[in-house]
């Protein structure tokens, strides 16, 4: 009953900056949290960063004080901006939505490469 899809994954030099986007369709208000998670080679899918309905936010330790997760309510849209990019961020990352007992529902992932 949801669709999400992500983009602006691709190439980035170590230290710069992306912004991922994820643009959602369907029953959206029963949405209680969304997120952005990321599975690297060879590990386990892992949460970014989670912002609820109600906008409270919250990162991985990994990521605190370089990635921001932004909701734009008006254009259906979940974002993460990216900034200092290090080679370990180096993942598919996946926009998540989390209904409760009506389902939870993923994007298909787009790849971040942070590489010199």
């Amino acid at each position: 009953q949801v669709q999400l899809v992500e983009s602006g994954g691709g190439l980035v030099q170590p230290g710069g900056s992306l912004r991922l986007s994820c643009a959602a369709s369907g029953s959206l208000f029963r949405i209680y949290d969304m997120g952005w998670y990321r599975q690297a080679p060879g590990k386990q899918r892992e949460l970014v960063a989670s912002i609820t309905n109600g906008g409270a936010t919250n990162y991985a330790d990994s990521v605190k004080g370089r990635f921001t997760i932004a909701r734009d309510r008006a254009k259906n849209m979940l974002y993460l901006e990216m900034n200092s990019l290090k080679p370990e961020d180096t993942a598919v990352y996946y926009c998540n939505s989390e209904h409760g007992v009506y389902g939870t529902y993923w994007g298909q992932g787009t790849q971040v490469t942070v590489s010199a």
